[in-house]
């Protein structure tokens, strides 16, 4: 696994969301800065907390020019079952084939109750307007990575 660093360009990509439209990072960027975070599966306790508390972020967020969006391998159905479910007020997308997660260098070995799988890491990237990755969120617990992010920007 090989995680992209600060400073380092993000690499565009066009992923679908919960609605199962397209959407674009260049496009994003044109508005604000992005929280990309990537999170291993929707609806599950750590996902979830850590979801709602971006949702009750979003207008600090909005008032430091950043927008969450979040990047599961989940499909995009059920993405769109966990924004309804939990009233999520941002973009998820779904990255299956886990592309994305392998180009930003999040996907990897992992460890659970002594079973080794490949699976998705919850890392986060703050890339600026232009494209530059400026931060790099990997040391967080779910309950806290609104903070710990806020306190960055």
């Amino acid at each position: 696994m090989n995680t992209l660093k600060a400073g380092d360009k993000a690499p565009n990509f066009s992923l679908l969301d919960q609605n199962e439209n397209e959407v674009n990072l260049q496009e994003l960027l044109k508005e604000n800065r992005v929280l990309l975070y990537f999170y291993p599966k929707a609806m599950t306790p750590g996902c979830t907390v850590q979801a709602q508390n971006l949702r009750d972020e979003k207008d600090a967020l909005a008032a430091k020019n950043t927008v969450a969006v979040g990047v599961s391998i989940d499909a995009p159905k059920r993405l769109a079952k966990f924004t309804e479910r939990d009233e999520l007020n941002f973009t998820l997308l779904s990255d299956e084939d886990h592309k994305i997660a392998d180009a930003f260098g999040v996907w990897g070995p992992k460890k659970f109750m002594g079973k080794e799988y490949d699976g998705l890491h919850r890392i986060s990237f703050l890339i600026e307007q232009d494209g530059t990755i400026s931060k790099v969120f990997d040391k967080f617990k779910t309950k806290n990575h609104h903070e710990v992010v806020l306190e960055e920007l």
